[in-house]
């Protein structure tokens, strides 16, 4: 077999590659405004065609509009490898998220063409529509689809705020393939990504060594007191949301620190009505996401949170309701996976950091279907869904030569 052990990837070549797609919906500001299935999207996903074309891959396209860009192998007949992200961003998004494990994956496919090297599994490159769900929610919806996850009726019918719907505007650009969103046998699937939070930098390590993604669930959390007016009404006598607000939260803020360091508690939306300024509320509504990587604790943090909301709004006179609106369970990587990123960053000498990703990416719903890992790289300040997202060019050509090594180890069935 041919040593493959100098190979690596064209760190220059990969970083014009992203500077070029960045024009594609450039901001003002130095980001990326390319939402999923608007006319900048299409002319993304036809750069990346005409890329992938000219680097000897064939195309097919999916009933979503996924894109799956193969580079044959030796053996036809084995399952291939697959790597990939997403080319949707948020309406104020940077230059790398999800772009770079797209092109990270071409420039994978452009190396080993530069080597001459042949695989014996074939190598795939794949685009997944709407990752961001910025325009259409939910979002991973195009992953989630080809896994399962979601119906192809029910993502046609998603609407943007226009009214637009998934499936006219997916035919409208012209990427409604014909092949069906359904999984296939995969060898292993590898999705590279900026880090997306400040860790990787903080601790000075190149390249994250993912073993799962963390468990979310999302909530709507409603209080109902009574409305009565802000002057004439004394403090003690009110049933005020905010009251039983307020020590809901300080009981999950400490919550989420005593299962520390992983756990999150966030709340980023509240609404109250009537929403009067000299009116004490009637309801309120505080939208709560509590996460974990480990899903037997955000469970006993699930069990905690109903307790919490039941006890405190019987001692402030309350009435109280929790709607689940998400709930994406914990995702443990496949250890084979893991361990070939893992032998990858070890054979190429990058100082490295094992952890979990605190973020949902496409291969969460890609891991219930197929053996799956990811690596994450730094980005400044741990900075992303904003203009000013940035990476340093050294470290993505890291992360995009610890993908091309750990490819190489499942397609020829490396140790």
């Amino acid at each position: 077999m041919t040593d493959t052990s100098q190979v690596r990837i064209n760190g220059q070549r990969l970083w014009d590659s992203l500077m070029e797609m960045a024009q594609i919906g450039a901001t003002d500001k130095g980001g990326c405004n390319r939402q999923a299935l608007t006319d900048l999207d299409k002319q993304g996903r036809d750069l990346f065609v005409k890329w992938c074309e000219d680097a000897g891959c064939s195309i097919s396209v999916d009933e979503m509009g996924n894109i799956f860009a193969r580079r044959p192998g030796n053996n036809p007949e084995l399952p291939a490898v697959l790597t990939g992200s997403h080319l949707d961003t948020q309406p104020t998004g940077g230059k790398f998220d999800g772009v770079y494990g797209v092109l990270a994956g071409l420039e994978v496919v452009r190396a080993l063409n530069d080597a001459g090297i042949e695989t014996e599994a074939p190598l795939e490159v794949a685009v997944w529509t709407n990752e961001e769900g910025a325009r259409f929610s939910p979002a991973m919806i195009g992953s989630g689809v080809w896994a399962g996850e979601f119906d192809l009726d029910y993502a046609y019918a998603r609407a943007d705020k226009e009214g637009k719907t998934f499936g006219d505007e997916l035919a409208r650009i012209g990427y409604k393939g014909k092949v069906p969103a359904k999984p296939r046998p995969l060898a292993a699937a590898f999705e590279v990504h900026i880090e997306q939070g400040p860790i990787l930098e903080a601790e000075q390590k190149q390249i994250g060594v993912l073993s799962g993604v963390q468990g979310m669930n999302w909530y709507d959390l409603t209080l109902i007191g009574q409305p009565c007016h802000a002057g004439p009404s004394p403090m003690e006598i009110r049933r005020d949301p905010f009251m039983g607000l307020h020590k809901i939260l300080d009981q999950l803020y400490k919550l989420a620190a005593e299962q520390g360091p992983w756990a999150r508690a966030t709340f980023g939306d509240i609404r109250v009505e009537p929403g009067s300024r000299n009116t004490v509320p009637e309801k309120l509504v505080l939208a709560v996401d509590l996460r974990h990587p480990d899903q037997q604790v955000l469970d006993s943090m699930d069990q905690r949170f109903r307790e919490i909301a039941a006890t405190v709004a019987e001692e402030t006179g309350l009435e109280h309701d929790i709607r689940d609106e998400w709930r994406s369970p914990a995702v443990a990587f496949d250890k084979s996976c893991v361990e070939a990123v893992r032998a990858s960053v070890a054979d190429l000498g990058y100082s490295n950091k094992e952890m979990v990703s605190g973020a949902g990416h496409d291969s969460v719903y890609i891991s219930r279907v197929a053996p799956t890992s990811m690596i994450f790289v730094p980005c400044e300040k741990g900075l992303s869904h904003n203009e000013a997202e940035n990476a340093e060019p050294k470290d993505l050509e890291a992360g995009a030569n610890v993908l091309l090594h750990a490819m190489l180890k499942m397609a020829n069935n490396a140790e």
